[in-house]
């Protein structure tokens, strides 16, 4: 089973699935769009982390792709 899910605001989204890892456990594809009087960005990227369940990686996921919304707002870093 795969599990994907969202988070969204006005000017971001967050969206992950669940994939297996090969070595066993779950790993999640996470994509991130986000938008800014600089223009629209748009990121997808695999969590280093694997986890024992599809529900760890899903919610470790989107706690991932909150972050990076976050930095990117507090100009943390450029795209």
């Amino acid at each position: 089973m795969t599990l994907s899910g969202e988070v969204h605001d006005a000017d971001w989204s967050v969206t992950i699935q669940t994939i297996a890892a090969e070595t066993g456990g779950y790993r999640c594809r996470i994509h991130v769009t986000f938008a800014s009087p600089d223009g629209a960005c748009e990121r997808t990227f695999a969590h280093s982390r694997t986890h024992d369940t599809e529900r760890e990686a899903a919610i470790d996921g989107l706690r991932a792709g909150m972050t990076w919304v976050e930095m990117r707002k507090s100009n943390t870093f450029t795209v």
